[in-house]
């Protein structure tokens, strides 16, 4: 497969189920046009816009706890190749407004159900991570008829299911990743607020994947870092026994948020599940799974990139869901060009 898509046209709607508030970030490559830059606010939709196309089966992005859509920047536009890509912001997260109801997984899947049906995804490939796995999970125990999933990273291991033993298993694969996604981390948490972390975390905890596994009637794909302490392949090997019917990838020299870094791989092995090709276990080398340097890095696109995503944050937390749109789009537009195959101009 490619790298990224070279066209794509980028909306940014809001879906609004029970009076609770699901950011989605849509991606759809190939629509005839470069990404949708006008900045006018005019293309967002309050309920989230337009349904799906036909271009084949639609990607459903779940983040994990705290963090937002962000962090799907470069898994996003690797999948608009294949389908249209839908990146939720959970309610609470990403400066979105704080629900009144217990942040549960069954909570949050009941809000993902609603984009589901918002834009009439009847099938679409649901990707969560790390408690994105538990939230798909539940979508899928809830909701018959999809037939494809893949768990990344997915938690918590119940052998370790207390906080102490989990911030130790986290900072041990934190130490392993970026300080590019460290940044987009740590943005993503203060928006969220330590108190709605610490609300959602007892849920978290408590939440028994491998009990609600098997619930659900969708082939399976789970993926993990090799240096992932959070998610260890002994738990993956427990989920793969509960479920009907999964494979288990694991990606070497990865640590937890392998969406992000490792992109590409997971991509791959994304597009090879669902297309059927995929063997049941494996594991891919970190150089093909990694996201390739960018062909047209500079001073000006790096300032750019950290600009839109300063003034998406400080959009976010102010409110001002037109703003967190054009900035998102102005990211998107910067990443496009820095890794399309011929410089383009502004």
């Amino acid at each position: 497969m490619s790298e990224f898509a070279a066209r794509a046209d980028l909306t940014v709607g809001r879906v609004i189920t029970d009076g609770v508030t699901t950011r989605v970030t849509r991606i759809t490559a190939g629509a005839g046009g470069d990404l949708d830059l006008d900045g006018d606010g005019r293309r967002d939709a309050e309920d989230g816009g337009s349904s799906a196309g036909s271009r084949g089966r639609a990607f459903v992005l779940v983040p994990g706890v705290g963090v937002a859509a962000t962090y799907f920047e470069f898994l996003a536009p690797a999948l608009a190749e294949h389908g249209d890509v839908y990146a939720l912001d959970l309610p609470g997260f990403a400066g979105l407004p704080r629900p009144e109801e217990q942040p549960t997984a069954a909570f949050f899947a009941r809000h993902v159900v609603g984009v589901l049906d918002r834009y009439d995804l009847t099938d679409p490939v649901l990707i969560g991570h790390s408690m994105g796995t538990q939230v798909v999970a539940e979508v899928l125990a809830v909701r018959p008829g999809l037939s494809h999933a893949v768990l990344v990273s997915p938690v918590i291991n119940e052998a370790e299911a207390s906080a102490p033993v989990q911030a130790v298993r986290f900072a041990q694969s934190a130490v392993r990743e970026t300080p590019h996604l460290a940044v987009t981390a740590l943005s993503a948490y203060i928006l969220c607020g330590v108190v709605y972390f610490l609300t959602v975390l007892p849920h978290l905890l408590r939440y028994r994947l491998s009990e609600r596994i098997g619930l659900g009637d969708a082939a399976l794909l789970l993926i993990r870092g090799e240096l992932d302490r959070t998610s260890p392949r002994r738990f993956h090997s427990r989920l793969a026994r509960e479920a009907k019917d999964a494979r288990t990838w694991e990606i070497e020299e990865a640590a937890h948020s392998i969406i992000n870094a490792h992109a590409i791989g997971v991509a791959e092995l994304t597009v090879r599940h669902v297309e059927g090709t995929l063997p049941r276990r494996g594991r891919m080398a970190a150089r093909d799974a990694e996201v390739p340097p960018a062909r047209h890095a500079d001073l000006s696109m790096l300032l750019g990139a950290t600009g839109s995503r300063i003034a998406e944050w400080v959009s976010a937390l102010r409110g001002d869901e037109r703003g967190v749109a054009r900035a998102k789009r102005e990211h998107a537009r910067i990443l496009w060009r820095a890794y399309a195959a011929e410089p383009r101009r502004r």
